[in-house]
């Protein structure tokens, strides 16, 4: 008998997951799909408090998530790191005095201990104002930090795991029924084969499919509900020098980031707009790309255009619907919905950003604290992630070191590896002499031994996990190369 069954792999049920089996829980997680494989890998990848929130007077959720910035740095310093960001002045939009009195309170509202504040700009002789246009004349650049959005689900879930966790991915919930006293599951796993698992409770952590997951439980959905608003980002070359971000206003009183990524390409996002299950897969519309390049070719000196995107991903933020008719206004907080009127509870979960999922875990313990009194407290505050040992002040020097103690592999592979694994870094080189013991070479850095180390420890089956999720490595390899990489993995399932 499980304490908690999880249906959700991403950065809330992950999260969760790894709380909960830390405190002593006897957990189980399913996922019907890989780890990260929607919402949790379609954000902006910014850990960041929400500036535009202030203007719908959330501060609460700006306070928590301004909070959680550098608690989560000092957890993950190998895919999390401080961004320094751009907020031009516009004539039109939102005047300077306003943006700097936002500012102020931003980087005053939480506890801000490494970050620096904010501080003005003459973009017409400072490097960050050098790719802007020329009627660009003031800004400001504040703090908040970048991250590895689908890497730190799946370093939750490996924490989790190391914890006695039961993680399930290609594990689909298609049944729930009450037991007096507990929950009876049918999971069915990718080839059809179906098991049953007993639990005490239920997180429905699902996402965009929280309702359903309700359905099935015989449930009725939350009065308000579920509102799924669909996010896309582009991604072209390299637009500017400098490792800062920008945050431009448009027209519309909302706001898009164009943000350095993976050290050779811009990331430009994101949109807003209402979406439906029944809609199909989500992907980006013409529409959106239009809006997204219209808006950064208003302050850019380099123009853009659909020709110039290398790659696009698009996500449904499922947001509790707080009747708002707005979705830029829609709540970005989190709201619990525990049937708490039996025995055997199901906890469904509404809402939350990628920045305050772990103090959503913290919440979501302590409302079901009195199910399971002998519980341990709270403990994931001042804890690291895997590979997450190393003071992110100190990680440009561990670059360095794994450089000079492996001589003969790329200088640009060890930097990639270390900014994804950390100290784990050593799981995979450990015991290797030379480029050989790297085993076959898939392209861009990609080697076997990487692979290897990615299905045995990070829950990886695919090779779309592998470039898409896991790194990001399919922006830069050819489709002779995705080819060879998927014919490995059928290879791997045949045996």
């Amino acid at each position: 008998m499980h304490d908690l069954l999880i249906i959700g792999g991403g950065i809330n049920g992950a999260g969760i997951a790894r709380d909960a089996a830390g405190r002593g829980l006897k957990v189980a997680l399913c996922e019907k799909d890989d780890l990260a494989s929607h919402t949790s890998s379609a954000s902006s990848k910014l850990i960041h408090g929400g500036l535009r929130y202030l203007e719908n007077y959330e501060f609460r959720l700006v306070r928590e998530s301004l909070g959680e910035r550098e608690t989560l740095l000092r957890a993950a310093p190998h895919i999390i790191w401080p961004i320094r960001i751009v907020l031009p002045v516009e004539k039109g939009m939102r005047p300077s005095w306003m943006l700097r009195i936002g500012l102020f309170i931003y980087d005053n509202l939480a506890k801000r201990a490494v970050l620096p504040g904010t501080k003005t700009l003459n973009l017409r002789n400072a490097k960050q104002g050098e790719a802007l246009k020329e009627h660009l004349k003031k800004g400001f650049e504040y703090s908040d930090c970048w991250a590895d959005d689908a890497r730190l689900v799946v370093l939750n879930a490996m924490d989790a795991r190391d914890l006695g966790a039961n993680i399930m991915t290609q594990t689909e919930c298609v049944g729930l029924e009450r037991k007096d006293d507990h929950w009876v599951a049918i999971l069915r796993k990718q080839d059809g084969l179906e098991e049953t698992l007993k639990t005490r409770m239920v997180v429905n952590a699902a996402g965009p499919w929280v309702d359903r997951v309700l359905g099935i439980s015989g449930k009725k959905p939350n009065d308000s509900g579920i509102r799924l608003v669909k996010g896309s980002h582009i991604i072209v070359n390299k637009l500017y020098d400098g490792d800062h971000a920008y945050l431009f206003q448009s027209p519309d009183g909302r706001v898009i980031f164009s943000i350095p990524y993976e050290d050779d390409y811009t990331l430009i996002g994101t949109t807003e707009a209402k979406w439906d299950l029944d809609n199909g897969p989500v992907t980006i519309s013409h529409e959106e790309i239009d809006y997204l390049c219209d808006a950064v070719n208003e302050y850019f000196k380099k123009q853009i255009s659909s020709h110039d995107i290398v790659w696009t991903y698009s996500g449904v933020r499922p947001l509790y619907d707080d009747q708002s008719d707005n979705a830029s206004t829609v709540t970005r907080d989190y709201v619990f919905n525990l049937d708490d009127n039996e025995q055997a509870p199901i906890l469904s979960i509404y809402g939350g950003k990628l920045t305050t999922y772990r103090k959503l875990s913290e919440h979501a313990m302590e409302k079901i604290r009195h199910h399971f009194p002998n519980m341990k407290d709270s403990w994931t505050r001042n804890s690291v992630l895997p590979g997450g040992d190393v003071e992110f002040e100190t990680l440009p020097a561990f670059k360095e070191d794994m450089v000079a103690q492996y001589p003969w592999l790329d200088e640009k592979t060890i930097y990639r590896m270390v900014t994804a694994y950390g100290t784990k870094i050593s799981k995979i080189l450990e015991g290797k002499t030379n480029i050989v013991d790297m085993g076959h070479h898939y392209g861009a850095g990609l080697y076997e031994a990487e692979i290897d180390y990615m299905e045995k420890y990070e829950f990886a089956k695919s090779a779309e996990a592998i470039l898409w999720r896991r790194s990001k490595i399919g922006l830069q390899i050819n489709p002779g190369q995705v080819k060879a990489l998927e014919a490995r993995f059928c290879l791997t399932k045949a045996a």
